[in-house]
């Protein structure tokens, strides 16, 4: 992730990092991404059920109810061993989590445990009632994805409706007193709605969005030849940087992520460079300082079936089950050539990636982005839109 609100308008600066350690274990929710230990925030999809159709699903999510999901008591034990092993974040996704009737039980669970608990969720499911129980249990953040107002969400989405119900869902959250930010993937069919997902955040004072690039896994990957053109990417990060400063700037602070692509940070540094902004360097040390791309180190994931992967788009392959072994012992066993590598990618990428300026700020970018491109996961990732004169050396 990275934070345009954190980098571009200065709510946060390196000591703000450096006070707490930046061990994970000790930092804010808003400062995670700059820990030095990378314990991982794990995601766990926690059924592979959906009451949607999204066009874009890395996880291939159906109607059906999975066969072999991790049963409660399972579940349990992955969230025992994600709390000693110090997993700061443990985010419920699926699928649609809610869905799954104890959703509840498990988020409680990791709560009690000392995690944060948060859920990516479509939103659909959400009224009053469930949202007055997310908030008892003390849920950190639901993330509500939404790829464009009314009929261009619907269409993303496979279900006519979504983004009203999707919409009511936001409202019951922020009345409960939950936090709850949006989650929007661009790409051609929808870029022209980022504007209009500002002005959401402004009338409805939703404190937060993360605008997504887009990963060639599940069924997205047939969106690739709708992906962002360079000029489009670069586009619309200037679109949000501009109307992030101006929410600022009007005293209607959001914070905003982009998240994906780890070109990103140093786009918003040599802007920033261009600007003659005086907090440029520190801009430059707070990326040093999230080391981009965390793949099998500070991101993890764990299927609904028990497997163990690199992050939530990496599906293809499993380091483990946790129904065999532990997460932790999965984890940490670099006896698989590519856990062992995916600890420190830098010497592994090739091309332009292993020549680039910016290769210990971005980490590689998304190697499975490049695996799926090209067949080699240590090609260069084709979303990186930064010319050669700016990751010249």
């Amino acid at each position: 992730m990275i934070g345009i609100s954190k980098l571009y308008c200065g709510t946060v600066e390196p000591s703000d990092a450096l006070r707490y350690g930046r061990h994970s274990g000790r930092l804010p929710s808003h400062l995670l991404q700059f820990s030095a230990d990378k314990t991982p925030v794990v995601v766990w999809n926690v059924t592979r059920r959906c009451n949607l159709k999204c066009v874009h699903c890395y996880a291939h999510a159906t109607g059906e109810e999975a066969q072999d999901e991790l049963s409660t008591r399972e579940g349990k034990a992955l969230l025992d061993d994600l709390a000693a092993f110090g997993s700061p974040v443990v985010l419920f996704s699926g699928g649609e989590p809610l869905v799954r009737p104890d959703l509840l039980e498990l988020a409680q669970y990791a709560v009690d445990k000392g995690m944060r608990a948060v859920i990516s969720t479509n939103g659909t499911l959400i009224d009053a009632k469930l949202a007055q129980g997310l908030k008892q249990v003390g849920l950190s953040y639901v993330g509500v994805s939404l790829d464009g107002l009314g009929e261009v969400n619907d269409r993303f989405r496979g279900v006519k409706g979504a983004f009203g119900r999707a919409l009511e869902g936001i409202i019951a959250c922020r009345e409960a007193g939950i936090k709850v930010g949006l989650r929007f993937t661009m790409n051609k069919l929808n870029v022209s709605e980022i504007s209009g997902i500002f002005d959401l955040l402004e009338h409805y004072d939703i404190p937060r969005v993360c605008f997504y690039h887009l990963v060639y896994a599940g069924r997205g990957s047939e969106l690739i030849k709708d992906d962002l053109s360079h000029r489009e990417t670069r586009e619309a990060l200037d679109l949000i940087i501009e109307r992030t400063s101006d929410l600022h700037l009007r005293g209607k602070p959001k914070e905003v992520l982009t998240v994906d692509n780890h070109a990103d940070g140093p786009y918003v540094y040599l802007r920033m460079v261009r600007e003659n902004s005086p907090r440029a360097k520190e801009v430059l040390e707070l990326l040093e300082m999230n080391e981009g791309n965390s793949s099998g180190r500070g991101i993890g994931c764990v299927s609904w079936d028990g497997s163990v992967h690199a992050d939530q788009f990496w599906r293809h392959y499993s380091f483990g089950n946790v129904r065999d072994r532990k997460f932790s012992q999965i984890w940490t066993d670099l006896s698989d050539p590519l856990m062992e590598r995916l600890k420190d990618k830098k010497p592994y990428v090739k091309g332009r990636c292993a020549e680039c300026r910016w290769l210990s700020v971005c980490g590689g970018n998304f190697r499975v982005r490049a695996e799926a491109a090209s067949g080699d996961l240590w090609a260069r990732d084709p979303a990186c839109y930064l010319t050669e004169e700016e990751t010249a050396k």
